[in-house]
């Protein structure tokens, strides 16, 4: 029973349903959003009838980490007990693929937003590019961006910077990098595969990129394409795949790669507290 009304098989196997899975988030929506759409679908499907926020308390469903409405890719969500489990995910490692753009700079540190700068990039090589790569792996500091969901007295550094209020920079803080290299260049464009820990940003990244090549450079695309264990290509659910089935034989299959996942993965790198706002 949930709000009083008596369920059927469909709902009951849907309350049954606990532990992580992983959906495809496409670019555009907020990780909110994906999450609630998915809500409401399966609520939908199971014929439970929600009114207004009731539906939080009907059914528990997070996600371990959030990914910039402009990126796509993995979003591991935990259903249930699941839930509990997601803010060791949060620690775990996470692989990018980044696409770059030399000579620009933007206030946000991707597209979306305005360019504050522009300088040359035609002196770039590949080596040039490559030779820098080697500066940002390992354990490295890092400096958050402005426009991101680490928090000032309780609101987003990107709402108060949305609404105009001067908003400090974050201290530098360690961050990891357990591989990064270069999968292509195409001047102005440059295509980086990085696989990092939490708390890392790949917008800052690009961007120490450029400062380090005596230009300027600004993200243009960014997919997750691995978070801990679960991988774009095998794991994540498409929107057309978001049914009760279908998350039942997915959380069978992932709740088996929890256990082989790498001691070394899980080290937590970044500062407490901040965990669940400060993924990419």
């Amino acid at each position: 029973e949930a709000g009083g009304v008596v369920l059927g098989k469909s709902a009951d196997k849907l309350f049954s349903l606990s532990g992580l899975f992983a959906v495809y988030k496409p670019k555009g929506p907020t990780s909110a959003g994906v999450l609630n759409l998915l809500k409401e679908r399966l609520l939908a499907e199971a014929g439970v009838q929600t009114n207004g926020n009731k539906r939080n308390q009907v059914l528990k469903i997070g996600h371990g980490g959030t990914l910039d409405s402009a990126a796509a890719g993995v979003l591991v969500v935990g259903i249930g007990k699941g839930t509990k489990m997601l803010k060791t995910m949060l620690a775990g490692s996470k692989k990018y693929t980044a696409i770059g753009l030399l000579g620009k700079a933007t206030d946000t540190l991707d597209a979306t937003g305005k360019v504050t700068e522009e300088k040359p990039y035609e002196q770039i090589t590949k080596g040039d590019l490559e030779n820098v790569l080697q500066k940002f792996t390992g354990d490295i500091m890092q400096v958050p961006p402005l426009y991101s969901a680490l928090k000032k007295d309780g609101e987003r550094l990107s709402t108060l910077m949305k609404r105009g209020e001067a908003v400090e920079a974050k201290p530098a803080r360690p961050v990891r990098v357990y591989s990064l290299s270069l999968q292509q260049f195409q001047p102005p464009l440059f295509t980086l595969d990085v696989e990092c820990g939490g708390g890392f940003y790949v917008r800052s990244l690009v961007s120490d990129i450029g400062k380090e090549l005596s230009t300027c450079a600004t993200m243009q695309e960014l997919t997750r394409t691995k978070h801990g264990p679960f991988t774009l290509q095998e794991h994540a659910l498409y929107e057309d795949k978001w049914t009760i089935d279908e998350i039942a034989r997915s959380l069978e299959h992932c709740m088996s790669l929890l256990t082989g996942e790498p001691s070394h993965k899980k080290l937590k790198t970044e500062h407490p507290g901040e965990t669940a706002v400060s993924c990419e």
